[in-house]
């Protein structure tokens, strides 16, 4: 189909929803990459939702895998921060870090989800569980001063840590509602800390405690011209680490996606998130307290699908730029994402 042409009102619509909402809606994969709260590491990994995020999904089995690469940087509080965990510094400590910290990680997430056909308050209901596997690797360079009952101490130099191994697991469910070209869903997800974690590291790939996170989505979906927009929205509520007694504040998020389809095959847009810390940590060190982060971002997409006769592939390409960041490392990221589902009954071109 060349672009100008339309498909069917239903057969266009059957196939966009069928086969291209995987890789948005199918994989909620929170991990410990996207640094903010204790140390710079949230639960939540903003830009897991975007485009078509809550349109509905082919009953069935579907596997989803993302390569996801980041690189982010930061100073002040947040370098200090961490220095009090990896260092076993006390907490009525006063700090001054003259450093900078950068982080780069690489993963591959992967996540098995099952579609049940048999409606489910009137929605559809999707099950998943996400694991992931990679490296992490962080530094801190710079001086380190410190001062306590008059005794001032000054370290410089640089601390650099890489891990490869598992990270946490996370399971979500989602329902999905659909109406016209109006689309509802709403998800709870969660994090089970049994991933490669230590506070003593400055890289882990788990996060070392447990979490809940639960929001709404919509997705405008226009059949004849191939539109749509998504927007979801959600809250993290952390649990404390037992291994250092800190709990994370309450975080909000906000994921989106606006696309065009050019094609049957072929789709492109932008795409963004806000992530905002709405209460501070507890049990950091009053010196750099209250600890609350933000940061925005934004960035293209691009996605292909590939029919098959049982079962059809998505693959897209998105990346992200941020940007307003406060007590967080901020950078840029990108995304690889393939999934698998059944496939649909071709759909017909008007000519």
């Amino acid at each position: 189909m060349t672009p100008g042409r339309t498909l069917s009102a239903c057969s266009r619509a059957r196939f966009l929803i069928n086969g291209t909402f995987l890789a948005f809606a199918a994989i909620a994969y929170p991990t410990s990459f996207a640094l903010a709260d204790e140390g710079g590491v949230s639960f939540w990994l903003p830009g897991q939702f975007g485009s078509l995020a809550a349109a509905p999904q082919q009953p069935g089995w579907s596997l989803a895998t993302v390569n996801y690469y980041t690189s982010v940087d930061a100073g002040g509080s947040l370098a200090a921060a961490r220095q009090f965990t990896v260092g076993k510094l006390n907490p009525t400590v006063t700090v001054n870090l003259n450093a900078n910290l950068k982080a780069n990680a690489d993963v591959v997430l992967i996540n098995p989800s099952y579609v049940f056909a048999a409606p489910v308050f009137g929605g559809q209901l999707a099950l998943g569980m996400t694991g992931l596997v990679g490296w992490n690797n962080t530094s801190i360079g710079g001086t380190l001063t410190a001062s306590v009952g008059g005794i001032t101490i000054t370290r410089q130099g640089l601390i650099d840590d890489g891990r490869t191994g598992f990270g946490d697991l996370y399971p979500k469910a989602t329902l999905l509602w659909n109406s016209g070209v109006n689309n509802w869903m709403t998800y709870v997800t969660g994090d089970i800390p049994v991933g490669e974690y230590n506070s003593n590291h400055l890289a882990n790939l788990g996060i070392g405690h447990g979490a809940i996170d639960g929001g709404v989505g919509y997705t405008y979906l226009n059949p004849q011209t191939g539109q749509e927009f998504s927007v979801v929205t959600g809250l993290t509520y952390n649990l404390t680490n037992g291994s250092t007694n800190y709990r994370n504040g309450v975080d909000w998020h906000v994921d989106w996606g606006l696309s065009q389809f050019l094609s049957k095959t072929m789709h492109v847009g932008a795409v963004g998130y806000f992530y905002d810390q709405l209460t501070a940590d507890n049990g950091c060190a009053p010196s750099i307290c209250p600890f609350k982060s933000r940061v925005a971002a934004i960035g293209p997409q691009v996605g292909f699908i590939i029919p098959g006769a049982s079962t059809q592939a998505y693959l897209s390409f998105k990346g992200y730029w941020e940007f307003d960041a406060a007590n967080r490392p901020s950078g840029w990221n990108a995304w690889v994402v393939l999934s698998l589902s059944p496939s649909t009954t071709p759909p017909q071109v008007r000519r």
